[in-house]
C-alpha cells in the first residue's frame, strides 16, 4: 500500500470536463470529455452550452477515469477541483460535484486555482518542479508570466495579458483567415506551409517606453487587428490571401514577444527554470522557438505533452496531490467558485 496521496482531479473552467487520478507525482489516469463540437458552429465557447455539457459529462467521466485507474472512489485521500478563474457556471458544476464526492465520502477538498494547476501538471512528467521556477502560461483566456517560489501557496504574478490573450488572438485570426475553431492548431499546421517572415506584424508592448511600463505585460489586440487589416486591404484590391504566409507572420508575431518577455523575467529574477503551459504551449513553433532562446540563455525549459497543456483533470489531482504531500489546510467545504479568481491565491 503507497503511502502517497491519491487524489481525484475535476477540471470544469471552461468546454472541457477533466478528470484525473494522481498518486503522489505519478498521474494514473487523465479522462477528458470535451464539448468543442458543440461550440464550434458558434465560433467561440458559449457558458451555457459549456455548463449542460459538463452536467452529462460529469458522472460518466468520474467512473470511467475510476475504471481505467482501477481504484474506487473510497480510495481516495482527497477530491481537488478547480474552483477559479473560469466560466461561472462551468466552475459551479465542478464545484457542486467535488463537494458531493467530499461529503458523500467523508474525504477533505481542495479548491485550486486553474492556473496554478497548469504549472503543477509539469511535475507528473518531469519531477518535482525546482523552486523557484518561472512559468509562463498561454492559453485562451490567459497570457501570464509567473514566479512560482512554491506552487502549492506562493506564485506571484510578474505580468499579464491588458487585452486578447494570446489563444483568443488565434482563435480571431483563424476566423479572419476561414480556419475552423478552435483556431490554435488550424493556424500552426497552416504556418507550417508559410513564411514566418513574409509580413513584418507589430509585436506588442516591446517598445522601449512600454517595456518601461509594461514590462511583463502582453497585449495581441493590436497584432489581431493588424492581421485583419492586411486580409481587408488584398481583398479589397482583388487579390488572393496567402493564408499560410499570414498564418506563419502572425504566429511568430506572438511567439516571439511571449518567449523574449519570458526570458528576460528569467534573466531579471536570476531563474534557470522556464516552464510553459496553458494550451497555446501545444504549438509547435512556440515550442522550438522556446527551446532556441532557452539553450542560448543557459535556461532548462521545462514544457508538458500537448495534452497536458490543454485543459484537464490530471493538472488539478497534480496540485491536489502537492497540497496533500505538502500538509497544506483543505478548503471548506462551503467553498466558492470565483470567475476571476487570482493567480495569486492558490487556494480557495
Amino acid at each position: 500500500m503507497s503511502d502517497e496521496p491519491l487524489v481525484l482531479g475535476i477540471e470544469t473552467s471552461c468546454d472541457e470536463t477533466g478528470v484525473g487520478i494522481v498518486r503522489g507525482q505519478t498521474l494514473l489516469v487523465d479522462t477528458v470529455a470535451s464539448s468543442v463540437e458543440e461550440h464550434a458552429r458558434f465560433g467561440g465557447v458559449v457558458p451555457e452550452v459549456a455548463s449542460r455539457a459538463h452536467l452529462e459529462a460529469m458522472v460518466p467521466t468520474i467512473d470511467r477515469a475510476c475504471r481505467e485507474a482501477g481504484v474506487s472512489l473510497r480510495d481516495l485521500d482527497a477530491i481537488s477541483v478547480t474552483s477559479g478563474p473560469g466560466l461561472a457556471g462551468a466552475l459551479l458544476v465542478g464545484v457542486a460535484s467535488a463537494k458531493a464526492l467530499a461529503l458523500a465520502l467523508g474525504k477533505p477538498i481542495y479548491g485550486v486555482n486553474h492556473l496554478a494547476s497548469h504549472v503543477a501538471v509539469d511535475i507528473v512528467e518531469h519531477g518535482p518542479l525546482p523552486e523557484p521556477t518561472m512559468a509562463m502560461l498561454v492559453s485562451g483566456g490567459h497570457s501570464s508570466l509567473l514566479l512560482v517560489p512554491d506552487v502549492t501557496n506562493d506564485v506571484r504574478s510578474l505580468g499579464a495579458t491588458m487585452d486578447d490573450a494570446a489563444g483568443e488572438a488565434f482563435d480571431k485570426v483563424a476566423r479572419v483567415l476561414g480556419l475552423p475553431f478552435p483556431g490554435g492548431p488550424h493556424v500552426d499546421r497552416a504556418a507550417r506551409e508559410g513564411n514566418r517572415l513574409a509580413i513584418d506584424f507589430p509585436r506588442g508592448l516591446t517598445t522601449g517606453r512600454d517595456l518601461e511600463r509594461h514590462r511583463f505585460d502582453f497585449s495581441f489586440s493590436g497584432l489581431k487587428t493588424a492581421v485583419a487589416r492586411w486580409v481587408e486591404l488584398r481583398q479589397r484590391a482583388g487579390e488572393s490571401v496567402p493564408v499560410a504566409d499570414v498564418a506563419a507572420s502572425f504566429q511568430e508575431a506572438v511567439v516571439d514577444v511571449l518567449t523574449r518577455k519570458a526570458l528576460l523575467a528569467c534573466k531579471e529574477h536570476d531563474v534557470e527554470h522556464l516552464l510553459i503551459g496553458g494550451g497555446v504551449a501545444a504549438n509547435s513553433r512556440l515550442r522550438a522557438l522556446a527551446e532556441e532562446r532557452c539553450a542560448k540563455a543557459g535556461v532548462t525549459l521545462r514544457v508538458p505533452r500537448p495534452g497536458l497543456c490543454t485543459d484537464n483533470g490530471a493538472m488539478v489531482a497534480a496540485l491536489g496531490a502537492q497540497m496533500v504531500a505538502k500538509g497544506r489546510e483543505p478548503s471548506d467545504l462551503g467553498l466558492p467558485t470565483d470567475s476571476s479568481m487570482p493567480v495569486t491565491l492558490v487556494r480557495a
